[in-house]
C-alpha cells in the first residue's frame, strides 16, 4: 500500500511519451542537419556563414569569420581544426589535408595564428566560390534579360539602322 501511490514502473502512457520525445530530436537533429551542412559553421539571419571553434582544454572559442558560401566557412573551420587536433580529426573535406601531416605534428601554434591562417584559406575559398557562382549566374542572367545600365555598343545600333 506505501509502495503503490510511489510506483516507479513504467506505464504504456509513460512509454508513449518517451518514444514520442525520442522521435522528436530524432526530427530536431534533422532539422539542424538540414540547415548546418558542414561541421562547426552557421548561418546568420540575413544569409552570412560564420565559422568558429572550441580552444581544446578551454572554454574560449576561435572565431573564423564569416563567409558568403558555406563551402568557404567549413574549409576555414577544416584549417583551423587541423593546426588544432591534427590529422586525425573529423573534417568536412579530409581530401585537402592529406599532404599537410608533417606540418601540423611539428609546430604548436597560437590562437590567433591559428585564426588568420583559417582566415586566408577561408576568403580564398569564398572568392572562388563567389567567382563561379557569379560565372553561373552571369550565363543564365544574359539569356534572361539584358542588363539596363549597360551603355548601348554601338556596332549593336550600326546594324539595326541597316535593318530598317
Amino acid at each position: 500500500m506505501e509502495g503503490e501511490c510511489c510506483s516507479t514502473a513504467i506505464t504504456p502512457e509513460k512509454r508513449k511519451l518517451n518514444s514520442n520525445n525520442s522521435s522528436s530530436n530524432t526530427g530536431a537533429q534533422q532539422h539542424l542537419e538540414e540547415k548546418k551542412p558542414y561541421r562547426g559553421i552557421r548561418m546568420r539571419k540575413w544569409g552570412k556563414w560564420v565559422a568558429e571553434i572550441r580552444e581544446p582544454n578551454k572554454r574560449s572559442r576561435i572565431w573564423l569569420g564569416s563567409y558568403t558560401t558555406p563551402v568557404a566557412a567549413a574549409r576555414a573551420y577544416d584549417t583551423a581544426v587541423f593546426y588544432l587536433r591534427g590529422p586525425s580529426a573529423r573534417f568536412n573535406f579530409p581530401e585537402y589535408f592529406v599532404d599537410e601531416v608533417h606540418e601540423a605534428s611539428s609546430c604548436d601554434m597560437s590562437a590567433a595564428s591559428i585564426r588568420q591562417k583559417a582566415v586566408e584559406v577561408g576568403a580564398r575559398v569564398d572568392a572562388v566560390e563567389t567567382a563561379n557562382n557569379n560565372n553561373n549566374n552571369d550565363s543564365a542572367r544574359v539569356s534572361e534579360k539584358p542588363d539596363l545600365n549597360e551603355y548601348p555598343n554601338p556596332e549593336d545600333d550600326d546594324a539595326d539602322h541597316g535593318q530598317r
